[in-house]
């Protein structure tokens, strides 16, 4: 069972074109499940709600997408900081799909060269077409993803099932997860062993990279989940904990604002979103302390995208790449 998330930005009703709706928090679900040649294969849509009066649920998104869709219905400063959080999250393939309301216009060549200036290298349609064609050009998009890396898990909820103890549920960012495998939740440490999996509903063996999956824990010590929990394999040192950092920013395209020391700032990465400040800057390299500590693939397949909520009408201030604990 092939997974592929693709990061939407439009209307409900494009959306429930292409899949059914499935779970709506600050991210709003569609899936589509088609049989192919030997399996399946699923169209996750993830559509953040509140954007653009919220920034944070379109960053989740981001986080955990490997394709991207825009509908566009206006060429305003929203979809600029779309074009350029698309752009800082490393999400090179994706469609622009122009789609404006009666009596509005916008212009196919605006946006063909705001593409490139954004970073983004994405196909633009002037009209939409029937939803099994786009479906059909989002999976031609999908690169299959290796699953030896280790194994990486962000928890975006958790509860606990009578008769079952501690469930969490969340994507898998890289590796596979697998039934009995002794795991660990950072940052806390406490160890666990798998219980059962789910992904889509159905009890499974394993999940792997782009599955949203249910997992429930034996064993886990209580209380130990917590929002931005990472599951990862037990002794595994998949990621590194940071307390503060160095990095290098790479500016994002449009923003005007230069950082200062001083500066508070928030990153994202792997579904969590810590606030740092800015203690030194040497070019384009960053000295940040965290308010609690920030988790980082060691693999370096973490993205982490800098935005400061105050910086409108861009609220994405880059990436930083090269992180290591300072």
């Amino acid at each position: 069972m092939s997974v592929l998330n693709v990061g939407f930005v439009g209307t409900d009703e494009l959306a429930r074109k292409l899949a059914k709706r499935s779970d709506s928090r600050d991210i709003d679900s569609y899936v589509y499940k088609e049989n192919i040649e030997g399996g399946s294969r699923i169209l996750s849509i993830l559509r953040p709600l509140k954007h653009p009066e919220s920034i944070r649920p379109l960053l989740s998104v981001l986080n955990v997408s490997r394709i991207g869709l825009i509908e566009v219905g206006n060429v305003d400063s929203s979809f600029g900081e779309c074009l350029v959080a698309f752009g800082c999250a490393g999400i090179e393939r994706g469609i622009v799909l122009i789609n404006p309301e009666e009596g509005v216009w916008v212009d196919p060549e605006q946006v063909r060269m705001l593409l490139p200036q954004a970073g983004l290298d994405w196909e633009v349609l002037e009209s939409c077409p029937e939803p099994h064609e786009l479906r059909e050009s989002l999976f031609e998009m999908c690169d299959e993803v290796p699953d030896d890396a280790p194994l990486v898990v962000p928890l975006d909820q958790h509860f606990n099932v009578q008769g079952i103890g501690s469930v969490g549920i969340g994507y898998v960012q890289s590796g596979t997860i697998k039934k009995h495998d002794e795991v660990e939740e950072l940052p806390g440490g406490s160890n666990a062993i798998v219980r059962s999996l789910q992904v889509m509903d159905d009890d499974v063996d394993q999940a792997t990279s782009g599955d949203r999956v249910g997992i429930a824990f034996r064993g886990l010590k209580e209380g130990a989940l917590g929002k931005g929990s990472l599951i990862v394999h037990k002794d595994s040192k998949a990621v590194d904990s940071h307390v503060s950092s160095t990095g290098s920013l790479s500016k994002a395209p449009f923003q005007k604002r230069d950082l200062s020391v001083g500066d508070v700032i928030h990153a994202s990465v792997d579904m969590q979103f810590k606030v740092g400040r800015i203690r030194e800057i040497d070019g384009d390299v960053l000295l940040i302390e965290w308010e609690s500590p920030l988790l980082v693939r060691e693999s370096g397949g973490s993205v982490v995208i800098v935005v400061q909520l105050d910086a409108l009408p861009m609220r994405v201030i880059g990436s930083l790449s090269g992180l290591s604990p300072a």
